[in-house]
């Protein structure tokens, strides 16, 4: 009898291992609401969206990925949904940015940080291009800066929400070289570079994802990379501190937050999907495409790099001359 027992629960325990930690307890049964606080055209709309359709062509969820629009506030909007909102909802994710580490730190009326979400996954870390139009008559970093300090607040930057990275390397540069330009925000990316194309602003920031066909086409010009070292890609144009600008290099990390109180099985469903999702050939071809760095943490090397994360961030800002509430 003994003996039967014991290869009875010699049996189960196989069977259960045969099986992936997620089949044993959550599982999608309606369509995953997939929030960016970006706009159309936006960095964190076209990740969300660029991941929704590979989730979509590698077959890896039973259930639709559906991206949702909550703009507004810097991303405070979209976090303040999540938190108040969405309490507990095991349908619904959300893309983080570095904004949402740094608009918190400072806005006093920014109640909610990502310390209040549920961390599942770190993604990516990008890299970034200054750039001009291709008739413009700066062929440098150094040319920009150099009229921004003939033309003071004359000059504009076609720019995301305050706070965001294109902001905070504004505030560095303006303060390491004493050159003043106008920071003209819209809310979606797209609006941002058609306001470049059109003439109507001077200069932008942009991720690879954004603008890769007009700086392939030609439309765009290159004048600096924001990146530690050169990308293989742009072998010929210089990052900020070769350019001659010693500013911290401002990184842009994307990832994935759920709500708060998500059960432990929810987020090793997600933090399973993921890890599945980062191996395959559209997600690969992806990270090829745009030049992206792979990022992949799990919840709880994630909720470790939001507080180191939030201690630079701190840290640049004050640098930049930017007040910190946090």
């Amino acid at each position: 009898m003994k003996s039967r027992s014991r290869t009875l629960i010699i049996g189960l325990v196989l069977a259960a291992a045969a099986f992936p930690a997620h089949s044993q307890g959550f599982t999608p049964s309606k369509p995953i609401e997939f929030y960016t606080h970006t706009g159309p055209g936006g960095g964190g709309d076209v990740f969300a969206r660029a991941i929704s359709a590979a989730m979509d062509k590698e077959k890896l969820l039973p259930v639709r990925m559906q991206v949702i629009n909550k703009t507004g506030g810097g991303g405070a909007t979209a976090m303040a949904f999540l938190v108040n909102e969405k309490k507990g909802d095991t349908h619904t994710i959300a893309v983080y940015t570095g904004l949402w580490i740094t608009n918190p730190l400072m806005r006093k009326e920014a109640k909610v940080t990502l310390k209040d979400m549920t961390p599942l996954v770190g993604l990516v870390r990008e890299p970034a291009m200054i750039v001009v139009k291709s008739d413009a008559p700066y062929k440098t970093l150094k040319d920009f800066i150099d009229a921004a300090k003939q033309k003071p607040g004359q000059l504009k930057q076609s720019a995301g929400s305050i706070g965001a990275r294109d902001w905070v390397l504004r505030q560095l540069l303006m303060t390491n070289t004493g050159a003043n330009w106008a920071y003209i925000s819209f809310p979606g990316g797209g609006e941002r570079i058609a306001a470049l194309l059109g003439g109507h602003v001077d200069m932008m920031l942009v991720e690879p994802q954004e603008a890769g066909e007009h700086i392939r086409a030609g439309n765009m010009r290159v004048i600096a990379q924001v990146t530690d070292t050169r990308l293989a890609a742009f072998p010929d144009i210089p990052t900020i501190k070769e350019s001659g600008f010693d500013i911290p290099n401002v990184p842009q990390v994307r990832g994935v937050v759920g709500p708060p109180g998500i059960p432990p099985e929810v987020v090793a469903y997600y933090e399973d999907l993921f890890a599945r999702f980062i191996k395959t050939p559209s997600w690969q071809k992806y990270l090829q495409d745009n030049l992206f760095e792979d990022g992949f943490m799990r919840s709880a090397e994630l909720a470790r790099f939001f507080d180191q994360h939030a201690v630079t961030t701190r840290a640049i800002l004050k640098e930049g001359g930017v007040k910190v509430v946090r």
